[in-house]
């Protein structure tokens, strides 16, 4: 088995936020600054941006991060009829101030260009969802010695995950926010992290990384029990003061309950988690099928881009897991030092608790 490749003061990874503007490089760098360890989201971005991010990532930071985005087979043919999701969108779009609703012709594919970044720059972990990665860039990676970690949502997945090659799994649960990580497009894949997470560690003989709804140092210490590696925490950094996310997006995290999330397909045409809000809410209330991913998500990208300048948290894919009520509006080094201290009382109290050391104490 190959050790997880990076020295952690705690076992805490910053998951990938792709969209959003959430995943800066100032979020990346206080992660990593922190002694936790940060993957930078590239997906969405053109290669140029992401040639940017790293360059500005590394001159915030000395220490190792890594980066992520899907595997192509993530990219969909499109399927579904258009014309509905444009009459759905036609009024919101003139509300906006926004051009009617329009198909791209063709989308970009930034695949092998991310590839190749991620080797010019010696980036050390290389993070991917949503399928796996093609044999023959599984092995430009291991020639270079990078440290691959793929996506699961159930034990098969992993299993054939581990099959093609990589270092470490990440377990994501039905608890976590944003895009399901499902091989398959069309099932969101609803096994919760904790009981994803000992099923997978029992499957396969690489690190196991548990990820889903893990918002504070009790849900690291739990995962730990469990078997996994480290854990990898989104939401719980989306509110902190570094990222990028827009504040109506943070605030609405910060008021969510939880039962606020639910799974949709509205957005973006494949499965993600987020704060139901009005145009979920409208998807659902009309006969328009959102198509195939990623096309849905380019059709929906610039209603979501004007209501993140007008505040309009309605309109915004508000991706967030099931933790939302343990969010905390702090810095991201703040986050990482009540972890720490959160993970140390978690093991206390264990102790305190246990029944071997009730058994000890009695026998004294």
């Amino acid at each position: 088995m190959r050790a997880l490749p990076f020295d952690l003061r705690l076992p805490v990874i910053l998951g990938p936020m792709s969209g959003a503007g959430i995943c800066t490089p100032e979020l990346v760098a206080a992660v990593s600054n922190r002694g936790a360890f940060a993957i930078f989201a590239a997906q969405y971005l053109d290669p140029d941006a992401v040639d940017r991010a790293i360059r500005r990532i590394r001159e915030l930071t000395t220490l190792p991060f890594g980066i992520n985005f899907f595997s192509p087979s993530s990219t969909q043919p499109l399927t579904g009829d258009v014309d509905p999701q444009l009459q759905l969108l036609a009024p919101i779009h003139n509300r906006l101030g926004l051009d009617p609703p329009a198909l791209p012709t063709q989308l970009p594919d930034h695949f092998p260009a991310y590839v190749d970044l991620a080797l010019e720059h010696r980036i050390p972990v290389v993070s991917f969802t949503m399928g796996v990665f093609p044999a023959d860039v599984v092995d430009r990676f291991r020639a270079r010695n990078v440290f691959l970690m793929g996506t699961a949502t159930t034990v098969a997945e992993a299993q054939e995950l581990e099959q093609t090659g990589i270092d470490a799994i990440v377990a994501q649960g039905a608890d976590a926010g944003g895009h399901r990580g499902t091989f398959d497009p069309d099932l969101p894949g609803l096994v919760g992290t904790m009981s994803l997470v000992p099923q997978i560690v029992d499957a396969v003989s690489v690190p196991v990384i548990a990820s889903g709804g893990i918002m504070d140092g009790r849900g690291v210490v739990a995962a730990l029990a469990l078997g996994a590696s480290a854990v990898q925490m989104g939401t719980a950094f989306l509110t902190t003061r570094e990222s990028g996310a827009p504040e109506v997006y943070k605030q609405s995290v910060l008021a969510a309950t939880d039962d606020s999330t639910t799974l949709t397909r509205a957005f973006s045409g494949r499965w993600a988690r987020g704060i139901r809000n009005e145009f979920i809410e409208r998807s659902e209330a009309s006969a328009a099928q959102p198509i195939s991913f990623p096309w849905q998500n380019s059709l929906t990208g610039p209603m979501r881009r004007a209501a993140a300048q007008q505040g309009q948290s309605g309109l915004l894919s508000l991706w967030a897991g099931q933790g939302t009520r343990m969010s905390r509006d702090i810095s991201a080094s703040e986050l990482i030092d009540r972890l720490a201290e959160e993970i140390r009382a978690t093991q206390r109290s264990l102790a305190e608790k246990s029944f071997v050391a009730k058994e000890y104490r009695s026998a004294q």
